[in-house]
This record gives structure tokens, sequence and C-alpha cells, in this order.
């Protein structure tokens, strides 16, 4: 059975379907010798190779891939460029190949997935597919009942309006956010629109996997009942 070269690629746990997108305009990727287009479609009988590396197709049933939760420290950068100081993957310092689901910026901390199967970042990260974040977000001036019901309705950003979400006061200086989209330092941004600095931003959950008995800078493996849980929500999810 055939399928887009960057969905081979993507499911060996070499990159994710973005990513191997770009290898492929950059002229990085290979098929049986010849440079491929985007779009391309492959077969477990062709040879695919990467910057010089043979890939190998992927186990049908995903049990040579792996699913990691990670409790970021601030200070990490979410990268896979082993070059930039800090780094996620160095900081992990995985024996297989693994790269973070999505990102939390440098000064934020919490939840954050890495994975070799490349063909569920998507799933997880689309905002259509409406997969929750929650984040703990502590700001350096008293939460008021505007700032909420301003919160939950939707931000003016990055010439968007943020989407209707759940905000709940926690604490004078706290409250915590549900998200389903993932703009580029979003919460910062909405509360910067308010007049508010973030002093302290925590990602507690994504969709049912959350940060229990994972300390700063630990990491663990999903379980078995997470990723039933996580395989069924994915299901009917656009990748």
């Amino acid at each position: 059975m055939q399928k887009r070269l960057n969905k081979f690629i993507s499911e060996t746990g070499y990159c994710s379907r973005r990513e191997a997108d770009k290898l492929i305009e950059q002229g990085f990727v290979s098929v049986n010798g010849r440079e491929p287009e985007l779009g391309t479609k492959v077969s477990t009988e062709d040879e695919v190779i990467v910057k010089g590396t043979l890939i190998k197709p992927s186990a049908v049933d995903k049990t040579d891939r792996v699913y990691i939760a990670y409790h970021k420290p601030v200070g990490i950068t979410c990268t896979t460029e082993r070059h930039v100081q800090g780094n996620i993957i160095d900081e992990i310092n995985y024996k297989d190949r693994i790269f973070p689901i999505g990102r939390l910026d440098k000064p934020s901390e919490g939840l954050i997935l890495l994975t070799s199967d490349g063909d569920i970042v998507n799933k997880i990260l689309r905002a259509e597919n409406a997969h929750q974040k929650h984040y703990r977000v502590v700001v350096n001036r008293p939460i008021t009942a505007d700032f909420i019901q301003t919160m939950s309705n939707g931000v003016p950003i990055l010439d968007t309006v943020t989407k209707q979400c759940e905000v709940k006061q926690a604490g004078k200086f706290g409250f915590d956010i549900v998200l389903t989209q993932g703009l580029n330092r979003q919460i910062r941004r909405m509360c910067e629109y308010l007049g508010y600095d973030v002093t302290r931003l925590t990602r507690k959950r994504i969709m049912h996997i959350d940060l229990k008995g994972l300390k700063v800078g630990q990491y663990r493996h999903l379980t078995a009942s997470e990723m039933a849980a996580m395989n069924a929500a994915l299901e009917n999810s656009n990748a």
C-alpha cells in the first residue's frame, strides 16, 4: 500500500509531517535514488533516504514508537536543534530519536509530550481538532472579574481574535485557562493586551494527560490506558 512521502517519513519517527515537507523541499530526501516532489507516494518496497540515512518503515502496530510525558523546567528550549544550548533533546537525553509535540516557550514550564510518531503531531495540535491544554498562570497584579470575562470571550492578538475558552480565577494573582488553540505566546500576548505581565506559566494538562507524579525535569512513558484514550480521541482528528 502506498502513502504520501511525508507521512511515511513521519511515521518512522524521523520528524513531523511538516518537517518532512521542508526536508523534501530542501532536497534532503531521495526515493530510489531520485529527488521526489511534494506529494510523492511510496511503499515499503521503495528506498527512502533522508540526509544520507536509510529510513525504515515503522511497525504497523506502533510498537516501535515512543510516547513520553515530560515536566519541562524553565530555561529549556523546545527544539530538536542540538546546537541550541539547553535544547529539550539534550536535556532528556533519551536513547532513541524523539521530538516534542508543539512547544512551551523558554520562560514557561510544565507538561510537554515527546514522541517518535510524527503522524500524531498535527492531530493533537490543530485547533480545529479541539484538544484541550490546561495552564495555570500567575500575573503581576490582582485578577479582576473583567479580566476573567474578557479572557474567556476572546482577545485580539496576532491579527485574529482568540477562541472563546474556559478561564477561572485561582488566587489573587492567578488563573486557570483551558485552550484548544496554540497561537505563538498566546497566553502571554492575551495578558499583555489587558495590561498584565505573566510571572509564571505552567502547563498542567494536555488532553487527558497531566503532570501527576512528575517532578520538574522528570519524564515518563505514557501508560497503556493513556495511549488507549489518546488513540480513541485522535481517531477522527485531522492531520
